[in-house]
């Protein structure tokens, strides 16, 4: 913490005081970045977009990680909308609770498919707007939920916005809704979605998140998720609480 403690942005050192007292939320996020791995790519060199609180550390087999802030967890200051790597130099992206929160997904989609290998993954995991996940991201959270909104449609601020803005309907927009499906492969055609998936019914809700408070254990974390493995295929689209999505570069 004594990086984020000398300049760093407090946001991040907050989101790091919960993730080290909270063992609950911790065992979810290794759920999370469990199923992450399993759709990257076997070996090569994998990139995790938005890293700064270094909550993947010894979860997600990341080579490099990156962020826009810095931050003592990261090894490249940078922005997802420009990626500093050259053409065909990474075998998988990895990105938790980021796309939301870019000014540009359009531009951001076309970066990693030019960075990416051919055969390359990207492996995405943000909030999904569900009927009862809306009602708590919509008046119980801080962040924007706007269903209404383009989201390949830059925001006025793109190229400079604040990290923490965001639309969290943005993931649900663009990989669940037939028109934004098609404009976004229309506009980046070299990637193909191979896979979404609704994810997180009662577990991630019951760790209470970042905030101070939490309902769930630990020990019942894990037959809470495997109850939830038999759940999503009946309940995934009206209660689930996030989108697992995956595509490949042809």
């Amino acid at each position: 913490m004594a990086g984020l403690a000398h300049g760093g942005d407090p946001r991040l050192a907050a989101r790091r005081a919960a993730w080290e007292r909270k063992p609950a939320l911790r065992a979810v996020y290794a759920d999370y970045y469990r199923r992450m791995t399993d759709a990257l790519p076997d070996g090569g060199v994998w990139l995790e977009i938005g890293a700064g609180s270094g909550h993947s550390t010894g979860l997600l087999d990341a080579r490099l990680r990156m962020d826009i802030l810095e931050s003592p967890w990261i090894d490249v200051v940078g922005d997802a909308q420009r990626l500093p790597f050259a053409d065909e130099s990474l075998d998988g992206i990895a990105l938790l609770d980021v796309l939301h929160h870019l000014g540009d997904p359009g531009r951001f989609f076309e970066e990693a498919a030019r960075a990416l290998k051919p055969g390359g993954r990207i492996v995405l995991l943000d909030p999904g707007i569900t009927p009862l996940s809306w009602l708590f991201y919509h008046f119980l959270h801080e962040e924007t939920v706007d269903m209404a909104a383009d989201p390949l449609a830059p925001a006025a601020n793109a190229d400079d916005n604040d990290p923490f803005e965001s639309n969290q309907a943005i993931p649900t927009l663009l990989f669940k809704r037939e028109e934004h499906r098609i404009a976004l492969s229309d506009r980046v055609p070299a990637l193909k979605t191979v896979e979404r998936r609704w994810l997180s019914l009662f577990a991630y809700p019951l760790t209470g998140g970042f905030k101070r408070w939490t309902l769930l254990p630990e020990a019942w974390v894990a037959p809470l998720l495997r109850l939830e493995d038999r759940l999503l295929p009946f309940l995934g689209m009206w209660a689930a609480w996030r989108l697992l999505v995956v595509l490949e570069k042809r």
